[in-house]
């Protein structure tokens, strides 16, 4: 089974890491010790970025290779991980249908967003990822690896 992960993007304290995020297409994590928490992805993990006050706003699959960046004028501060089958979202996935959406799973399901990185067991990730693939992203805009 593979496991999944919904990461913030770090709009809050850094519009920059959103926006490098998306172009790099890439997960991120600044200072200890959420950084440390992307070694925790694996390859072919599903990752789902996250950005406060919208919601999911794109998706990728783990590459499993932890690279390091100066962040800040900081060194390695800032570890990330490229995603393959990367794809930004038509329009993002709000914080309440993402609940809706893994509470068809388990009416009793629910996630704190307020946080850099939250696990999601594999049902309810694949279930995210369906969804999303169906309701969010043209499927002209698809690549090929979609669950």
């Amino acid at each position: 089974m593979r496991n999944a992960y919904i990461i913030n993007t770090n709009l809050t304290h850094n519009p920059n890491c959103e926006q490098k995020m998306i172009q790099q297409e890439k997960c991120a994590a600044y200072y200890s010790p959420w950084k440390h928490y992307i070694s925790l992805i694996r390859p072919n993990d599903l990752v789902f970025l996250y950005s406060n006050g919208k919601g999911i706003i794109a998706r990728g699959i783990a590459t499993g290779i932890v690279e390091t960046a100066d962040y800040e004028n900081n060194i390695e501060e800032e570890h990330y991980m490229e995603l393959s089958s990367f794809v930004q979202l038509d329009t993002p996935m709000e914080a309440a249908v993402i609940t809706r959406t893994l509470q068809q799973i388990d009416p009793k399901f629910s996630i704190k967003f307020n946080q850099t990185m939250i696990a999601l067991p594999d049902l309810f990730a694949s279930h995210l990822w369906r969804v999303i693939t169906r309701e969010h992203i043209s499927s002209s805009r698809l690549p090929s690896a979609s669950l």
